[in-house]
C-alpha cells in the first residue's frame, strides 16, 4: 500500500490490528515529533508523544480521543481512566481533567486523533436519525470509555484519508464525521451523548450550568440562582451535576479557578496575590493551599520549578 494513497482495508488475519497499523502510518505522516497537530479537517486534531509525559492540567471540551498506538490515563476529581487502541474516551461536557501519557517510546509513539463533539451537531443527528435506537445504562457521567470497533476505525480512516485530498474535504469530510458521531451514539454508553444533545433533559439543563460556571468561575455562586437560571431545584442541580461531573458545582468552579490559576502562575510574571485576586480568591492564603493541594506544590515552588525546567 502507498503511504501517499490511501487504499480501502482488504482481507486481514487480524482485521483490526491491521486497521489501527493503517492509521498509525497516516498519523506519523502527519505528525513530526510529539505535540498537537492541528489538520485542514475543522475539529480534527492528530496527537503524537514519543516519550510518556508529566501530568498536564486542562480543562477540556467536549471531545472524543481516539487511540491507535500506546496509553494513556485522565484524572476526573479521584476517578481515573485508561485509554488505549482497544477503548476510546468521551468527554461530552467541559471537565477540568489530568492527564498523562503513559505508554510511549521513539519507536513506538503514542498516536490518537481528537475530534470536537459539537452537541448541536449531536442534536441534528438524532433529529435526522430518529429513532437512532441509542442504548442506556442509567449512568450520566460525562467522562467515559466505550470500544473501539472496526466500523468506528473504518469512519476515522476515511476522515484520516482526505488530509491526502484537501479538495475531498468539504464534501466528504462531513460525512465521515456524522458516522463517526453516529457510531457513538450506537455504543453501549450512546445515552450520554444523547443526554447532552436532546433540549430540555436534565442532563442538557446541567451541561447549561456548566456553561455559565466556565464564562463565570471567577465570580461568586449562589446554587439557588444558578438553579433558577437552568430551571433545576437545587436540589435536583445538585444531584445532577454531582452524577455528570462527579462534583457539586461548588466543587467544579473551584477546580476551573484553580486550573485558570497554575495556567496564569506558569505562564505570567504577575505576582501570586493578583493571579489569586483574577481567579475569584478573597484569600491569597486560601488560595496558595488550594492550590498546594491540588498540584502537590506551591504557586512560587510550581513557578519556580518551570523556570528551572526550562
Amino acid at each position: 500500500m502507498s503511504e501517499s494513497s490511501p487504499q480501502l482495508f482488504p482481507t486481514f488475519d487480524d482485521p483490526l490490528s491491521f486497521k489501527r497499523a493503517v492509521i498509525s502510518s497516516i498519523i506519523r505522516r502527519f505528525t513530526t515529533g510529539s505535540g498537537i497537530y492541528q489538520t485542514a479537517i475543522e475539529g480534527l486534531n492528530l496527537v503524537r508523544n514519543d516519550t510518556p509525559t508529566d501530568t498536564l492540567y486542562s480543562v477540556y471540551k467536549p471531545t472524543l480521543c481516539l487511540v491507535v498506538q500506546g496509553r494513556k490515563e485522565v484524572r476526573l476529581f479521584g476517578e481515573r481512566y485508561v485509554y488505549d487502541p482497544l477503548n476510546y474516551l468521551v468527554i461530552s461536557v467541559t471537565l477540568p481533567l489530568a492527564g498523562k501519557v503513559i505508554e510511549a517510546s521513539p519507536d513506538v509513539p503514542y498516536l490518537g486523533a481528537l475530534l470536537d463533539i459539537d452537541p448541536a451537531q449531536i442534536s441534528q443527528l438524532i433529529a435526522d436519525s430518529s429513532p437512532v435506537g441509542v442504548p442506556s445504562n442509567g449512568d450520566v457521567r460525562g467522562l467515559y470509555l466505550g470500544s473501539t470497533d472496526g466500523p468506528l476505525l473504518d469512519a476515522l480512516f476515511r476522515l484520516l484519508s482526505l488530509l491526502d485530498s484537501p479538495e475531498d474535504i468539504s464534501q466528504l469530510a462531513p460525512m465521515a464525521l456524522r458516522e463517526i458521531f453516529y457510531r457513538l451514539l450506537r455504543g453501549q454508553q450512546g445515552q450520554r451523548l444523547y443526554e447532552i444533545a436532546v433540549v430540555d433533559s436534565q442532563s442538557y439543563r446541567v451541561t447549561r450550568a456548566i456553561e455559565w460556571l466556565n464564562n463565570n468561575f471567577a465570580e461568586p455562586m449562589r446554587i439557588d440562582e444558578l438553579a433558577k437560571y437552568v430551571n433545576l431545584g437545587v436540589s435536583t442541580l445538585h444531584h445532577r451535576f454531582k452524577a455528570v461531573t462527579s462534583m457539586s458545582p461548588l466543587q467544579y468552579q473551584k477546580q476551573l479557578r484553580l486550573h485558570e490559576a497554575r495556567r496564569l502562575v506558569l505562564s505570567q510574571s504577575t505576582d501570586i496575590a493578583t493571579v489569586a485576586s483574577q481567579v475569584g480568591y478573597e484569600s491569597q492564603s486560601q488560595f496558595s493551599r488550594e492550590y498546594s493541594r491540588l498540584f502537590g506544590t506551591s504557586p512560587l515552588r510550581d513557578r519556580a520549578r518551570l523556570r528551572r525546567s526550562g
